[in-house]
């Protein structure tokens, strides 16, 4: 898949985290007084925007799939996380065993990413001014 393909998937689901952690939010307030929810909401709304950003970034001109590869992991992350906390609200069940704490470890693993890829490009264009 090119580079801007890929951050046009990135920018459409993205945005979708976002409405989802909107809503859970409205009904964390107004329905279902569950603390699941309301961090779902949080962990949605934050890594929604921080996704965004980083495809942003990563559709820029120079080739920066590094930016990419780390949105992707973070929406698949905060979906897994924020999904497994969802289920657990609503049902009592877990999407599977682990599967909140491996989203977790894996939003973390994205913010790695992004942070690796960030200082690269800093200290690789020390030299250009």
């Amino acid at each position: 898949m090119s580079d801007g393909r890929w951050a046009y998937w990135n920018a459409g689901l993205a945005p979708l985290l976002g409405a989802a952690g909107v809503a859970l939010a409205a009904v964390a307030a107004h329905r279902v007084s569950d603390t699941q929810l309301a961090t779902a909401s949080q962990f949605l709304i934050v890594h929604a925007a921080a996704a965004l950003a980083l495809t942003a970034f990563g559709a820029g001109g120079e080739r920066r799939t590094g930016f990419l590869a780390a949105a992707s992991l973070m929406i698949f992350a905060v979906s897994l996380f924020s999904g497994d906390l969802v289920v657990r609200a609503f049902t009592g069940e877990r999407l599977f065993p682990f599967a909140a704490p491996t989203g977790g470890s894996l939003l973390i693993l994205s913010w790695v990413v992004a942070a690796f890829w960030g200082l690269r490009g800093a200290f690789s264009a020390r030299g250009r001014g």
